[in-house]
């Protein structure tokens, strides 16, 4: 699936900042596959890089994978994820990994993101 058949918008934490951001597509197993070295990554990555299952989230961390489902399977709109680059050089989801990670679990395989502007060349291999 395509993000073109997505139904995503800005995400409205950057009022007021966006000429700070840029919007990109990335590939998605390829920001997982960074993103696994992560500090956060452990409430929904198993320690083999999987996506958890919702069963096996944390309860709040479940509420938002079933939301953004449903929002999702509806076509609403959905808040582009922020991303980063954090201090192993691995990728870092600043905002919305809710959005990410059901849309990755759902078989979506590119997404438009939002990065800083001063981090867009470190996303080249993520592209």
């Amino acid at each position: 699936m395509s993000q073109t058949l997505l139904n995503m918008i800005d995400n409205p934490s950057l009022k007021g900042r966006e000429g700070n951001y840029e919007t990109i597509e990335v590939n998605l197993k390829a920001i997982l596959e960074s993103w696994q070295i992560s500090l956060f990554s452990f409430e929904w990555l198993t320690p083999e890089g999987q996506i958890r299952t919702p069963s096996q989230l944390p309860e709040k961390e479940q509420i938002k994978y079933e939301t953004v489902l449903a929002d999702f399977k509806s076509g609403k709109a959905l808040d582009r994820p922020i991303l980063g680059i954090g201090v192993m050089d691995n990728v870092e989801i600043g905002a919305r990994r809710d959005v990410l990670l059901t849309l990755y679990a759902q078989g979506v395989k590119t997404l438009s993101v939002h990065v800083p502007k001063s981090n867009v060349q470190d996303f080249t291999p993520y592209l």
